[in-house]
């Protein structure tokens, strides 16, 4: 064999394992020898041969027949191997299942996946806690903070249709609790869930508002602005 034909087989001859495997598999508790065994039974299975000895294993790692057969007692009792049995001709045999290992990557990843939603929605609830502060111009009242609570975690409002109404009572010259609370309300109940559908039923509906009184608790409550307003619905 030349170097040429030594050079093609590497290219050409290959272990399927995916990348996330790669990406993951020292946060799943797997250390560097486990992962490599891991691959070489992986290897013999793809190869066809379904249930390797601990010394063929090992023949192509740098640890002994013993400590292969260690590991492998450990992989299994760590749930990232099993063996089962299968049966052919009335022939019972022995193989390797990677299942295990394949279920603790996806709940991992799914655990994962749901841990960056709720770090990214409690950056959102941050950021709109303090735009709120901002737009008020002050901190927000312990009563202002649950109302805020409350249209997050109990009326499953999304933070980007909160902000928008927020934007609205500012336009509106209306910036309470209270009347973005009606704002909420009105677009919930007529279906209003995006950004488009909230600015659709605003312009229709902003145009009537001059023709309506302001209530008294309105006018008590009515803000002049002190910071200039960021219109987020634009960015």
């Amino acid at each position: 064999m030349n170097k040429e034909q030594f050079i093609y087989l590497q290219e050409t001859g290959h272990i399927s394992v995916p990348v996330i495997l790669f990406n993951y598999y020292a946060k799943l508790g797997l250390n560097e020898q486990e992962f490599i065994l891991i691959l070489q039974v992986k290897k013999y299975k793809e190869n066809g041969n379904q249930f390797p000895t601990p010394t063929e294993l090992s023949d192509h790692m740098s640890i002994s027949t013993s400590e292969c057969t260690s590991l492998l007692r450990s992989l299994i009792q760590k749930g990232f191997l099993m063996i089962e049995e299968s049966e052919q001709e009335k022939i019972l045999f022995e193989n390797y299942s990677l299942k295990p290992l394949w279920d603790k990557l996806y709940t991992f990843l799914m655990n994962e996946n749901q841990r960056k939603v709720q770090e990214q929605n409690q950056k959102e609830d941050e950021s709109l806690y303090t735009i709120f502060e901002n737009e008020f111009g002050r901190p927000l009242s312990p009563f202002e903070c649950e109302t805020l609570a409350i249209w997050i975690d109990q009326d499953d409002y999304d933070p980007v249709i909160i902000k928008a109404a927020l934007r609205e009572a500012v336009m509106s010259g209306k910036l309470n609790f209270r009347y973005i609370d009606r704002i909420l309300f009105e677009w919930k109940k007529n279906g209003i869930r995006t950004i488009d559908q909230a600015r659709n039923h605003a312009s229709k509906f902003r145009p009537h508002q001059g023709n309506r009184q302001n209530s008294k608790q309105e006018n008590q409550e009515e803000y002049q602005r002190k910071v200039p307003f960021y219109n987020w619905l634009e960015s």
